[in-house]
């Protein structure tokens, strides 16, 4: 099988997203990082779904934190998206497939916030497609968003090969057709083609 589109996902495999990391920005107070991240990232995943309200989040986090906290949230809720430092490895790789014409589309659970915050950037415009999940309250891995990510640009399953840091978005890829592999920080085991169990696959985008 030869692979004519590849498809990223944002979180781990562009730019690295570690939560704690990201509030250890905002918040000096480092005995309160794991108190503090158990109730912003509560609800996350409702953010990445679109079935939550970004300003409605950051103030219910607000009332839920002690005084001295209220300010750090304030300036998280504003600046995290700059905080997901990006990859080298995989920017370079996206550089290497642009420059070899191979089609490359961004498919990534995110809230809307971190859409719009990266809308228009230089990194995105780079791509021939990009779905977020916020916006089109769909997340992986519900069906529904690979189904609506291969309708929305007119793409074939079986032309497309999928790289996700996790092994249930993966499956769900695989599930309606794309190829895939779980991204656990190697370049060159995607460049390779390399998947669980050693077996390989042939692809036109391998370096």
């Amino acid at each position: 099988m030869k692979y004519k589109n590849i498809v990223f996902d944002f979180g781990n495999v562009i730019g690295r997203f570690d939560g704690k990391a990201i509030l250890s920005e905002f918040c000096p107070y480092e005995e309160e990082l794991d108190y503090l991240s158990e109730i912003v990232y509560k609800r996350w995943a409702e953010l990445d779904a679109g079935t939550l309200d970004y300003d409605s989040y950051i103030n219910e986090v607000i009332d839920q934190v002690p005084e001295h906290l209220k300010d750090c949230i304030r300036r998280f809720a504003k600046e995290w998206p700059r905080c997901t430092t990006l990859l080298p490895d995989t920017i370079t790789f996206i550089h290497e497939l642009k420059e070899r014409n191979i089609p490359i589309y961004l498919l990534s659970n995110a809230p809307t916030y971190f859409a719009e915050y990266y809308e228009g950037s230089e990194l995105l415009s780079q791509f021939d497609g990009i779905l977020f999940s916020g916006p089109i309250r769909l997340a992986k891995p519900s069906p529904e968003i690979y189904s609506h990510f291969l309708r929305k640009f007119d793409l074939k399953a079986e032309e497309c090969f999928f790289i996700d840091d996790l092994e249930p978005n993966i499956n769900a890829a695989k599930e309606a057709g794309m190829g895939g592999l779980v991204f656990t920080g190697d370049i060159n085991e995607v460049k390779k083609g390399r998947v669980k169990k050693r077996e390989f696959f042939h692809a036109s985008f391998c370096l």
